[in-house]
């Protein structure tokens, strides 16, 4: 489930799961998630659960709330996303992204109407980790698509499709290099032994 670990001079206070639809957060002794300071309002934000994705919402606070040093009203959260309230930080860890170099995750996406039927069954492709702290990691190609990156910094989509696996970049203004030439929102047909770089991470597709 996605939880937040709330930190001060990077000292750990509380680590909180979210369980319930709506979580707040605030100085009130009520809240699911109190924090005794003044720099923070009596009810400061919320975090609310819509379907799998988190959203934060200032309860209109006196000091703001922040989300990466920009401060905001209402936002869905990203894995790893630091929500700031003064002096404190509450780090936003989601169960539907697994750690890949810290902050680099896959994801397997839902299947779009657009997209191909079902792969055969034989086809099978797996994306191995060359570089950086998850160097040796192999992450097998089930699902029809599966995103790699890093949000807000470079996001690319490996699509499995009857015959090839494709990919192609999502988002981030790093594009991914793919033996060592840019790919684009146009999807690139991947071959066995092919280098994919994303991120500064160094990863190869094998296909079996």
């Amino acid at each position: 489930m996605p939880r937040v670990i709330v930190t001060i001079d990077d000292t750990v206070i509380k680590e909180v799961d979210l369980v319930k639809e709506r979580t707040t957060l605030g100085r009130r002794p009520y809240n699911d998630i109190v924090i005794e300071n003044l720099v923070v309002s009596g009810e400061h934000l919320g975090l609310i659960m819509q379907g799998v994705q988190v959203v934060v919402e200032d309860l209109n606070s006196t000091n703001g709330t922040y989300v990466n040093g920009i401060v905001v009203k209402r936002q869905v959260l990203q894995h790893d996303d630091i929500i700031e309230v003064g002096k404190y930080k509450i780090r936003f860890l989601s169960d539907t992204n697994a750690d890949f170099e810290k902050t680099m995750v896959f994801k397997s996406r839902p299947v779009a109407s657009a997209v191909p039927p079902t792969p055969s069954s034989d086809m099978r492709g797996t994306i191995k980790v060359l570089s950086g702290a998850a160097a040796g990691r192999e992450m097998p190609l089930t699902k029809i698509v599966t995103t790699v990156g890093k949000p807000g910094l470079a996001v690319a989509a490996i699509t499995r499709r009857p015959h090839n696996f494709f990919v192609h970049h999502v988002e981030g203004v790093e594009q991914p290099l793919l033996n060592g030439i840019p790919v684009g929102e146009e999807p690139a047909v991947l071959k066995d032994g092919d280098r994919i770089v994303l991120a500064g991470i160094q990863m190869q597709f094998v296909q079996t």
